[in-house]
């Protein structure tokens, strides 16, 4: 018995092994303590997702919402790492992932009338960017 679960063991463990092995570098760039909550960030990172690092950035300019541009030097160190540590054309780079956490919450109280307290809450978030090179879409059908 032991013999058999031991094979059944290997068996998926050399799976695991090969599946690893043909999996392309991932581009990564994480800022932790971001001074923003989760909440605020999603919408953000949502309209990145699936577009060039260019756009992306462009978009991060032009908007309104004063953690963009701590979203914007995340991208950025993540396009940095894609040039540096894995030599990929800045071109073809799109945004594959883009996520955030949760972090501390640091708890203030603001004081009421009567002796009462208020709780202030200032929550800290993670920004993960990952990017991807982008490959040749294969055309379909005659259109041109």
């Amino acid at each position: 018995m032991h013999h058999q679960l031991t094979k059944v063991i290997n068996k998926f463990m050399s799976k695991k092994n090969k599946i690893d092995g043909n999996k392309e570098k991932i581009v990564k760039s994480i800022n932790n303590n971001i001074r923003s909550s989760t909440r605020k960030l999603n919408p953000i990172l949502r309209s990145l997702v699936g577009k060039k690092v260019d756009i992306a950035l462009r978009d991060l300019d032009f908007s309104e919402k004063r953690i963009c541009k701590d979203i914007r030097k995340t991208v950025s160190s993540a396009i940095a790492n894609a040039e540096n540590n894995f030599q990929y054309d800045i071109d073809k780079l799109i945004v594959k992932e883009a996520y955030c956490g949760k972090k501390i919450i640091m708890k203030r109280f603001r004081a009421r009338a009567k002796g009462r307290a208020a709780p202030i809450l200032k929550p800290y978030s993670s920004v993960t960017i990952i990017l991807s090179e982008q490959k040749k879409m294969e055309s379909h059908g005659t259109k041109s």
